[in-house]
């Protein structure tokens, strides 16, 4: 099952995919423009894997790494389908990142990667912006690059594990005002995801609503404001993104 969270006339609800736009848990129909959306979930912690598809580590000349490059990212980052994300003025190199986020649903403490998938409750896409410009090293991610405001866009759907045929098969799209810049498949990542439950299991607690950004593939442009972005993984849906200027939020 397909289902969302959005505010809506003074409201939080759940809502589910509709011919006509979304329909919410309460049977209305409204169009998607008619609402806010939110995260699908309750986001925990977020695990979030650097440069986990081949031949994107290529793209940034980057050599494989001995484990998985991970880092946290903090609950301000997280918005919606359809929200705006800010473009700061004195970056050169802002991109997207189209990943398939993973989300936890029993607790896993030493878990195995033969029992791994037993611990995930489902999907979504994430949109995981990356600044570029302030990037330290591939080693050591900038607080600066991956945990700003509403850079990690969530959504639009949170679909339940069942319903996946096959997660390691799923295409992965990126538009950017219409035109495809970005393309792969979950058959690509490095360190697949009952390896990640193992690796990240092994030191710490993973519990309920967290979530593992997976990674992203190849096929980055900068992004400006006014970009509409939109990424698609099959499956889950079509998450929506529009960059904004300083000027747009308020900052000089």
């Amino acid at each position: 099952m397909m289902r969302g969270r959005v505010a809506y006339a003074g409201a939080i609800h759940e809502a589910y995919p509709h011919v006509d736009g979304v329909r919410l848990a309460d049977g209305r129909v409204r169009r998607e423009d008619e609402m806010v959306w939110l995260a699908p979930i309750e986001v925990g912690t977020i695990f979030a894997l650097g440069l986990n598809y081949a031949e994107h580590a290529r793209e940034l000349q980057f050599n494989k790494q001995e484990e998985p490059l991970v880092f946290l990212k903090g609950p301000g980052t997280v918005l919606g389908h359809r929200g705006v994300t800010r473009r700061p003025a004195d970056v050169t190199f802002m991109h997207y990142e189209c990943e398939l986020a993973v989300v936890i649903g029993q607790t896993a403490r030493n878990v195995t990667r033969e029992n791994a998938m037993q611990h995930v409750a489902g999907y979504m896409i994430a949109n995981d912006y990356a600044i570029r410009d302030y990037l330290e090293n591939y080693y050591r991610p900038n607080l600066r690059v991956k945990n700003r405001d509403g850079g990690t866009v969530l959504g639009p759907w949170f679909v339940d594990a069942a319903d996946i045929d096959d997660v390691t098969q799923l295409e992965l799209r990126t538009f950017v005002n219409g035109t495809r810049q970005q393309h792969g498949n979950t058959r690509d990542l490095v360190t697949g995801i009952p390896a990640l439950i193992e690796y990240l299991s092994g030191f710490m607690t993973l519990a309920p609503g967290d979530v593992i950004l997976t990674g992203t593939p190849e096929g980055i442009v900068n992004v400006n404001a006014g970009d509409e972005v939109v990424c698609e993984i099959d499956g889950l849906g079509r998450l929506v993104n529009t960059i904004a200027s300083d000027a747009d939020f308020g900052r000089a």
